[in-house]
C-alpha cells in the first residue's frame, strides 16, 4: 500500500510539471497554432549630426527665387564700398546682391544664389563671384595666388547626383588654337552636399564633397572634363584655401614649361598640371558661388588676398 502511494505520488507530480510546460508553450501561440512573436524593440533615433546646427548668417526656410531690388542691369553691379573680399563683382542672379555678416568677429563676404536666378543670361547658371586680374604672360615664374578662408553653409541639390553642387572657385586662362569658350575655364572647385539628419530628424546638408573639375584638352567642356574628388569639409567649417595658377619649368625638359593650377584645401595640398600648356596665354582666378542648378547655394568668403607676378 506505501509503494503505490509513492508511485501515485510521482504520477501526479509528473502531469503537474506536463501541464505548466504544454500551458507555457501554448501562451505564445494564437488559438490556430501559429507562433506569436512579441513586436520588436523600436529602433532608437538616430543622434543628430553635430553639423547640421544653422550658422548665424545662414538662411532658412522658403524663398523666392528673385527679390525685389536685386535685378541690377549689369553684371558689374554696383558693389559694396570697401568691401572687405578682393576682385571686381560678377553679379548675375536677381535672388540678392552681395553683403556682408561679422560671425564671432570675423567679417565674411555673402554669396547667395539661387536656381533660375540669372536674369542677364538666362541660358547660363547664376552666379555671383569675384574676377581677379589676369596675370597675362607665360614665362616661367608667371602667376596669379589667391588666398583666402570659405565656409560653405550650402549648395545646390537637385535630383541627379551629377548636377548637385555648386562651384566655390575657378581658374581660368584662354589659350591659343580655338575650341571652347572663348574666356574658357581651366578647373573649376565643385562643392556637392552631403546628407545627415538634424535634430528634428529631417535630412539637412552636413558636409561636402570637394571636387575639381578639369580640362582633358584645351576648351573642354561638358564630357571634355574629368571630375576629380578632392576631401570632404564641414559645413560651416572655416577652411583655409591657396591657389595659384602660373608657369613653371618642366623639370624633365629646360625648354619646355608646365601651366599649372595647384591648391591647398584645408592643409592638403592638390596640385594639378592643365593639359597643352603650350597653349596657354594667361592665368585667372575667380571665386565666389557659381552654378546651382536647383535649390539655393550659400558661400562665404573672408580674409581673402591677391598679387601676380608676370615674366616673359
Amino acid at each position: 500500500m506505501k509503494k503505490n502511494s509513492i508511485i501515485f505520488r510521482f504520477t501526479s507530480i509528473f502531469i503537474l510539471i506536463f501541464c505548466i510546460s504544454f500551458t507555457s508553450c501554448q501562451s505564445n501561440e494564437d488559438p490556430l497554432g501559429e507562433i506569436i512573436y512579441p513586436d520588436p524593440e523600436p529602433e532608437p533615433d538616430p543622434e543628430p549630426d553635430p553639423n547640421s546646427v544653422v550658422a548665424s548668417d545662414e538662411l532658412v526656410g522658403s524663398y523666392t527665387t528673385c527679390n525685389d531690388g536685386f535685378s541690377n542691369t549689369s553684371r558689374d553691379a554696383p558693389d559694396l564700398a570697401n568691401a572687405i573680399n578682393v576682385g571686381t563683382i560678377d553679379d548675375r542672379t536677381c535672388y540678392s546682391d552681395y553683403s556682408e555678416s561679422t560671425v564671432d568677429g570675423k567679417k565674411w563676404g555673402v554669396y547667395n544664389i539661387t536656381d533660375g536666378s540669372n536674369h542677364l543670361d538666362t541660358s547660363l547658371q547664376p552666379r555671383m563671384e569675384r574676377s581677379l586680374t589676369r596675370s597675362k604672360k607665360t614665362g616661367v615664374g608667371s602667376y596669379a595666388y589667391f588666398t583666402g578662408t570659405v565656409r560653405i553653409l550650402e549648395t545646390g541639390k537637385t535630383n541627379s547626383s551629377s548636377s548637385d553642387g555648386t562651384y566655390i572657385m575657378q581658374a581660368k586662362g584662354k589659350h591659343t588654337g580655338g575650341g571652347g569658350s572663348p574666356d574658357p575655364a581651366i578647373c573649376l572647385y565643385l562643392a556637392k552636399p552631403v546628407y545627415g539628419a538634424n535634430s528634428d530628424g529631417d535630412q539637412v546638408q552636413v558636409s561636402f564633397d570637394i571636387y575639381r573639375e578639369q580640362i582633358n584638352i584645351r576648351g573642354g567642356e561638358g564630357s571634355g572634363r574629368s571630375i576629380v574628388f578632392l576631401k570632404n569639409v564641414k559645413k560651416n567649417e572655416e577652411i583655409d584655401i591657396e591657389l595659384k595658377v602660373g608657369f613653371r619649368e618642366d623639370p624633365s625638359d629646360s625648354s619646355k614649361k608646365i601651366h599649372y593650377a595647384d591648391a591647398i584645401i584645408g592643409g592638403t595640398v592638390f596640385n594639378w598640371n592643365i593639359p597643352e600648356p603650350e597653349k596657354g596665354t594667361e592665368s585667372g582666378i575667380r571665386y565666389g558661388a557659381y552654378r546651382v542648378k536647383g535649390g539655393r547655394a550659400q558661400i562665404r568668403w573672408a580674409n581673402t588676398t591677391y598679387s601676380k607676378v608676370e615674366k616673359d
